[in-house]
């Protein structure tokens, strides 16, 4: 007999594998493999940019990631940190702190942390995203401005932001 222990354990490996190849998918430029794993018929997505909601199998399109990806002129480093996964009945929410950096083809360098919230669901064994949530937070100064200067700065198990 499995335990619950290791059941749980297995899930979030499974989860974490998966959240291991979208960010490997991402270092590559590989579009297939970074919408392999959404259930694109019942994703919803929201990015940091517009529109507010992507739904269905119009949300996660290989074009647009081609297009994006050739946006870059050289690799695209991506890390996921601060990785928490919670696996029960068949859905699984993870949530971290991802780091893009890359030079962009038209001379600019992209150095961004995220705040990342993703939603798998476990159907026929297999485990596929369907809701995935990006953002940046802003100042509350009136500016509305994207607070894109902050990096996280790890004290013991808080993770509070601090500005470069």
């Amino acid at each position: 007999m499995v335990s619950q222990h290791s059941l749980l354990t297995t899930e979030e490996e499974q989860v974490r594998e998966l959240i291991e190849i979208q960010a490997n998918a991402i270092r590559n430029k590989d579009a297939e493999a970074a919408i392999s794993i959404f259930d694109r018929k019942d994703v919803v997505l929201f990015e940091i940019a517009p529109p507010l909601q992507y739904e269905g199998p119009a949300a996660v399109t290989k074009n647009e990631l081609i297009d994006w990806f050739a946006s870059f002129s050289g690799p695209i480093d991506y890390e996921v940190q601060n990785l928490r996964i919670h696996t029960d009945n068949g859905l699984a929410i993870c949530h971290s702190l991802n780091h893009l950096k890359g030079q962009r083809t038209d001379g600019s360098f992209t150095d961004i942390w995220v705040r990342s919230t993703t939603c798998f669901r476990k159907a026929n064994g297999t485990w596929k995203i369907v809701h995935e949530h990006t953002s940046v937070p802003f100042y509350m100064d009136g500016s509305l401005k994207a607070a894109v200067d902050l990096r996280p700065i790890q004290k013991t198990t808080q993770v509070r932001f601090e500005r470069k």
